[in-house]
């Protein structure tokens, strides 16, 4: 004849065990969230940094929002690679 379990099977428990993974998996979904934004602007202050050391001609607002926008897409370094390509005045 099987034995029975121990532990008997509890749908009451089950459903609770369920819901405490869920917001443990909601908890961990906002963290790697939070992170990935932080790491997405790790280089901002580099860049700021930089560019306060760094004389720059007038520039307007779309220019600029597109190079932050490059470097945000393509990462630093692409950018940097492409401007090093082209001929300096």
């Amino acid at each position: 004849m099987p034995r029975t379990s121990a532990k008997a099977d509890d749908l009451t428990a089950i459903k609770a065990r369920r819901e405490t993974l869920r917001a443990e998996l909601a908890a961990l979904d906002e963290r790697a969230k939070a992170m990935e934004i932080a790491a997405r602007d790790a280089g901002r202050q580099t860049l700021m940094a930089a560019l306060e050391r760094v004389k720059i001609a007038e520039i307007d607002k779309a220019d600029a929002r597109t190079i932050a926008v490059a470097i945000g897409n393509y990462g630093g370094s692409a950018v940097a690679r492409h401007l090093a390509t082209l001929p300096s005045d």
